[in-house]
């Protein structure tokens, strides 16, 4: 095959997988229209900590600007999806890494960034954990990687709890307080406002440290 023929063949390649990608985002915004939207914010929450691709932030922001008032309902729920995610992920690392969670990393091309979050931990599980709500990792590299390097595990769900409860609260508190014409300020300097975030979180752990 010839240089032209390979570009071509990459181009195509990554043009479907940015349409599966597309045609995925739609089905789970989809559910934000159907009678149940909740008890789908929180299998996707779940599923996502884990293995699945597409992050819950889609469906809880759809259903909070759907409904302003219940943004902190379904950010308790987004949350609580998330742990039990979060536990299941860490059992796929502890128990049964090399069956399914080695190729859930692999499928994700994020081995590098796995073993980055291992370090992460043994330098400061506190921040790490804190953190991983935060990053551009995905959060089931962090929920895997910490079965996988045997991080202590009620400190592993007390603090990742916490983080995605900042994060998800952060979300829905914003439309909450500021109403449905937030949704397009959170889409584009989501980001941002996480970095932010992560910085202030740091800083407090740092004044926390420091004060002990």
């Amino acid at each position: 095959m010839t240089n032209d023929g390979t570009a071509e063949h990459v181009v195509g390649a990554a043009q479907r997988r940015r349409s599966w990608v597309r045609r995925l985002y739609d089905w789970v915004l989809g559910w934000a229209e159907s009678p149940y939207g909740s008890a789908a914010l929180f299998v996707l929450a779940l599923v996502e900590a884990s293995f699945f691709l597409v992050p819950p932030d889609v469906l809880l922001i759809a259903l909070c600007v759907g409904k302003p008032r219940r943004s902190l309902y379904f950010a308790a729920l987004c949350t609580a999806g998330s742990v039990v995610g979060g536990i299941l992920g860490y059992v796929i690392g502890y128990q049964l890494y090399e069956l399914i969670g080695r190729p859930i990393i692999e499928f994700y091309g994020a081995a590098e960034a796995f073993h980055r979050v291992g370090e992460l931990y043994r330098a400061n599980l506190m921040i790490a954990l804190g953190t991983a709500g935060f990053t551009p990792i995905p959060y089931k590299v962090f929920t895997i990687a910490a079965g996988a390097f045997s991080v202590p595990f009620v400190p592993f769900v007390l603090i990742s709890a916490a983080s995605r409860a900042a994060r998800f609260f952060l979300v829905a508190g914003l439309i909450r307080l500021l109403g449905p014409q937030i949704r397009g300020l959170i889409d584009r300097y989501f980001n941002l406002l996480t970095v932010v975030f992560v910085l202030l979180l740091v800083l407090g752990f740092i004044v926390l440290k420091y004060v002990r």
